[in-house]
């Protein structure tokens, strides 16, 4: 694994920027595992990567659905958020394979998960990246990346 880098974040145009860049990293299968508090911009990262991807639909928190698919001319991007889910071992792992993230990622589907390093081998292991949000300020925040994929980033 790579050494973790810090990039500050200091407007929603350097987030969107940040979400940009991963997509361009991204290959097919990708797991993007991201972390941070409620509000810390999980989503709105997201959000950045879908439309460089060329995401058609909008993506909006999947915390209630869980589950969200936006098709991209690269491919499926997949965004899950396990927030809600269990944090028992036997029944977070029960409850991500009935939502059938693995056999997407291994489809080829990008798969970004919200709250999901406690699931990371229920995901098929091997995340590509690593991406923790901190607040640090009104609308500034501090990301942490870290993997194979961190390098990629510029």
């Amino acid at each position: 694994m790579t050494a973790p880098f810090v990039r500050t974040l200091r407007t929603r145009c350097d987030t969107r920027s940040l979400g940009t860049a991963i997509a361009r990293a991204l290959r097919p299968g990708d797991l993007v595992i991201l972390t941070g508090d409620l509000g810390a911009g999980k989503t709105f990262l997201t959000r950045a990567l879908a439309n460089e991807l060329g995401a058609a639909s909008r993506v909006t928190s999947p915390t209630f659905t869980l589950v969200r698919e936006h098709d991209t001319p690269r491919g499926l991007l997949v965004h899950a958020d396990l927030y809600r889910l269990p944090r028992d071992s036997a029944a977070l792992d029960e409850e991500v394979a009935r939502l059938g993230l693995t056999e997407r990622r291994a489809e080829g589907a990008f798969l970004v998960v919200e709250w999901g390093q406690e699931a990371v081998d229920m995901l098929g292991g091997a995340p590509a990246l690593f991406v923790s949000l901190a607040i640090a300020g009104d609308s500034a925040r501090t990301a942490t990346l870290w993997g194979p994929r961190a390098g990629d980033i510029v």
